[in-house]
């Protein structure tokens, strides 16, 4: 019984993919510092619904291609008998409807993006993914993640959209490693791709490029010179009289001593900005081991396109999104939420040795 229970749970952990799940919680907490504001109970609210969501895709996914499957993976949890296709479906049914619930507790706003985003994964798995929109409709997804975290972070029904549509930049540079990565998964079962990770490589760069750039939403700053004293008033000239005669000069008064020259006050110094030098600089090195992650591997899935080298160059690339996600954030000024999603790396790469991320 105990030996039957154990397979059970690990046919369920390759369904749902749970090394992957590290890479889910980094959405909203860099949604969260792009919006700039402090994660909080919306944020934990996106994350639940984000987890939800995420596992309701892996389910439908397999479901899905569960015919597909037999042929090309008859070891998958579906194809081998031990997880019923009913069970399945129903299981990303109650996903979806969990993570739905998560999001409204967050307001109306975020259950909108929630909804849009449960359309978005539900459209992919069930016909977008074996057509050329597949690797838009998912890096719309990912992008739609994180900007749930955005907008449940900022308050939900209290005017959260100003806010949340700073977020936009850091959705952007995600969903286009989303959109990479996705493009090489295509080719991970038959290989045969030079093109798609060289493209995908050449992606990774332009991103890593632009998450060590300036800080996404930074707004310059602007100084105000003061004069240091009222402006001397100008001369009247003495008007003339009407017979063109000017009037008669007056005698000097008697000079006074001049007054002591004022002493400025003394400036008060700038307020720390919670963008700062050293977030950058972190930011900076998180972008850089984000690019390292993935590259070696599309580099080797480009030279020899077999289906394992390109099996390794999605996993890695799903790994690269944790780095990418606190590069992300420590651009946005939120160092410690970037360490914090740093510290994820070990654990999903540990797990992605027992359950396979792909």
């Amino acid at each position: 019984m105990t030996r039957r229970r154990t397979g059970r749970a690990q046919a369920w952990a390759e369904l749902l993919r749970v090394s992957a799940l590290f890479s889910v919680p980094g959405d909203a907490l860099a949604g969260a510092a792009a919006a700039g504001v402090r994660p909080g109970r919306g944020t934990l609210c996106a994350i639940g619904a984000s987890l939800c969501l995420y596992e309701a895709g892996m389910a439908l996914n397999d479901w899905a291609d569960r015919a597909e499957d037999a042929a090309e993976r008859p070891h998958r949890p579906l194809p081998s008998g031990r997880i019923a296709p009913s069970a399945a479906l129903a299981a990303s049914a109650a996903l979806t409807a969990a993570g739905l619930a998560l999001a409204s507790r967050a307001g109306r706003p975020p259950l909108a993006v929630a909804t849009a985003l449960a359309a978005t994964v539900w459209a992919y798995d069930l016909g977008l993914k074996h057509t050329p929109a597949g690797p838009g409709t998912m890096a719309t997804a990912r992008a739609l993640d994180l900007l749930l975290g955005a907008t449940a972070s900022t308050g939900g029904n209290r005017g959260p959209h100003h806010r949340a549509l700073h977020a936009l930049p850091s959705a952007a540079l995600l969903g286009a490693h989303t959109y990479a990565v996705t493009a090489v998964s295509r080719h991970e079962t038959q290989g045969g791709s030079t093109r798609t990770p060289l493209a995908a490589l050449a992606v990774t760069l332009a991103v890593a490029g632009a998450a060590s750039g300036e800080v996404l939403g930074a707004r310059p700053t602007t100084t105000v010179s003061t004069p240091s004293g009222p402006p001397a008033p100008a001369p009247h000239p003495h008007p003339a009289l009407p017979s063109g005669r000017t009037l008669p000069s007056t005698p000097p008064l008697p000079s006074t001593p001049p007054l002591p020259a004022s002493r400025p006050l003394p400036s008060r110094p700038p307020r720390p900005s919670r963008r700062s030098v050293p977030s950058r600089g972190l930011g900076s090195l998180l972008a850089l081991a984000y690019a390292r992650t993935p590259a070696t591997l599309l580099l080797h899935a480009a030279l020899n396109p077999s289906a394992a080298l390109t099996e390794r160059a999605v996993g890695g690339g799903i790994r690269a999104t944790i780095p990418l996600q606190a590069a992300l954030a420590a651009r946005a000024g939120a160092p410690g939420t970037a360490l914090a999603l740093l510290g994820l790396v070990p654990a999903a790469r540990a797990l992605a040795r027992k359950v396979s991320p792909t």
